[in-house]
């Protein structure tokens, strides 16, 4: 249970929730993110086209994702919709679903850590860092780069945030991107071959890995924190093989991409 602070859902909200009655005129599922709470999802809001059986849609104990449509605290009724959501917006809602138990876990082993449960934990800090971040992982993402300072700056107690960091930095590893680019070499020298692999092998390390797709073409593949340092990693490495064979009377010429 990834749990709110807001008590309830506002309409137009995508939510996960875990089917656990199956009607013929509807389903009930638990909501995930909101503790005690649960929707309802009509027979005409299971599929966009005309169902049958709902059983053939919706199971118990199957896991949903749905756009709320109505909310009615004072009658405990949140009605949602199956169908009226993109492929796209219901993976990335599971896989948002999906990170935020993992910081909530990591919250909780914190928590832990200095003899505190995980209500403890959301009442001094959790709710907190909601409010702060946006969402947990963020946080724990942001203590993994940039360590605790980052949490005390946006007024995170002290204590929670050295054991927040002391976590992230175990469990979450720093995001990594990858990019292709590719170089055209050319060597008229004697030793021709000789120039071209020693200029490739200078750039080689372990953020730049090089491969010859069929002479004179050849692949670089670079990974790195972000894509903007990628880039420049790219660029000063195709520049510098380029610059190496030249020196020897060659010529080289570099694409972003394959065309």
């Amino acid at each position: 249970m990834v749990r709110m602070k807001r008590e309830w859902p506002d309409e137009g909200d995508l939510v996960v929730g875990t089917v656990h009655k199956v009607l013929g005129y509807g389903a009930f599922a638990s909501l995930e993110e909101y503790e005690g709470k649960e929707a309802f999802i009509h027979i005409s809001e299971v599929s966009s086209g005309w169902v049958k059986n709902i059983r053939d849609h919706v199971r118990e104990n199957q896991k949903i994702v749905a756009r709320v449509l109505r909310v009615n605290p004072k009658k405990g009724h949140v009605d949602v919709s199956m169908k009226r959501i993109r492929e796209d917006q219901r993976t990335r809602k599971i896989q948002q679903w999906k990170i935020e138990q993992k910081a909530e876990k990591l919250l909780e082993i914190a928590a832990k850590t200095i003899g505190k449960d995980l209500d403890t934990a959301y009442e001094e800090v959790g709710y907190k860092i909601i409010n702060e971040f946006g969402d947990l992982y963020e946080a724990f993402e942001t203590a993994a780069e940039e360590g605790e300072e980052a949490l005390i700056s946006r007024e995170i107690d002290g204590e929670w945030a050295k054991t927040i960091t002391e976590v992230a930095e175990k469990n979450i590893s720093p995001p990594e991107v990858q990019i292709t680019g590719y170089i055209n070499l050319h060597s008229y020298a004697p030793n021709g071959v000789e120039v071209i692999k020693s200029a490739l092998g200078s750039v080689e390390s372990e953020e730049i890995t090089v491969q010859c797709v069929g002479a004179p073409r050849y692949r670089l593949i670079v990974k790195s924190s972000d894509y903007l340092t990628a880039e420049n990693i790219m660029k000063k490495a195709a520049e510098s093989c380029i610059e190496a064979v030249i020196k020897e009377g060659g010529e080289g010429e570099f694409q972003r991409e394959l065309e």
